[in-house]
């Protein structure tokens, strides 16, 4: 059976400073701006308080780091080793692989490339890179993810690293494209339930799952940040009819406290896994 799994976006406000990346044009260079927040918790403690929690792994998205110095990534490692947590994937939210300019795709695709190294250091299983800004429509923007793809995960394979995509963003928002950016490429993909539109999601899900090393499973919500739980239901059990057996990882961004979001996606959720 899948088993539960967290992302560190689900606690996006209580994690400490926040690392943006963004890229210069006069410059033509990467650029980093620190962004303070409250910390409730670090990123080192969340693997014990996770698996208090019965949550078996964790996604963590690359702006919660607080610092990239070694020292540190090796800190984390430990954190979830002595926890026996699954180091599942690191989320990269940051770099557009299928920019036409080749100068900014190349500095993208090294940006990236030194965040397989550091998910190397911390034992992250995976990588998640994402397909980018451009339309659906643009076929050249799609080739060009594609082949930036297809480089970074023959980069990831020596350091056993694999890199997935997403459903995340316009150009992979559709389940034509996804299945393009996978075939003849040697990477994996995460099927995120809130990322497809409406009148397409269930049918798109169905189509992907058997493609899935994971899922990022996002609920709707109202505007006191209940979840509309029959609606909800719908995913996970296409997920289950697929005979899914990965990590279900929870999602949860709407208002109030976060963990008691959490909590109630857990206790749906908890009922497709072991």
């Amino acid at each position: 059976m899948p088993h539960l799994s967290l992302t560190t976006w689900s606690l996006h406000r209580e994690l400490g400073p926040l690392r943006w990346t963004f890229w210069d044009e006069n410059e033509g260079t990467h650029k980093t701006k620190i962004e303070q927040q409250p910390e409730n918790a670090t990123l080192l403690e969340l693997p014990s308080i996770l698996a208090n929690q019965q949550f078996k792994s964790l996604e963590v998205c690359h702006f919660h780091f607080p610092t990239l110095e070694n020292d540190y990534l090796l800190q984390l490692k430990q954190s979830f080793e002595k926890e026996d947590l699954n180091f599942h994937c690191l989320l990269v939210d940051y770099g557009d692989i299928s920019s036409p300019d080749d100068k900014r795709r190349i500095a993208d695709i090294e940006y990236i490339k030194k965040w397989i190294d550091i998910a190397s250091i911390v034992g992250a299983k995976s990588i998640r890179v994402i397909a980018e800004e451009a339309s659906p429509t643009d076929i050249q923007a799609l080739n060009r993810s594609k082949e930036s793809l297809k480089e970074l995960a023959e980069y990831a394979l020596p350091k056993q690293v694999h890199v997935v995509t997403e459903n995340f963003k316009p150009l992979s928002s559709t389940k034509e494209n996804c299945i393009e950016l996978l075939t003849n490429n040697e990477i994996g993909l995460t099927v995120d339930f809130g990322n497809f539109n409406r009148d397409v999601k269930y049918e798109s899900i169905k189509h992907l799952m058997p493609y899935a090393k994971s899922v990022h499973a996002k609920a709707n919500y109202d505007e006191n940040g209940i979840i509309d739980e029959e609606e909800f239901r719908q995913s996970l059990d296409i997920i289950a009819a697929q005979g899914y057996n990965g990590p279900i990882t929870l999602v949860y961004d709407g208002p109030g406290s976060l963990w008691d979001g959490i909590q109630q996606v857990k206790k749906v959720a908890g009922d497709y896994c072991e």
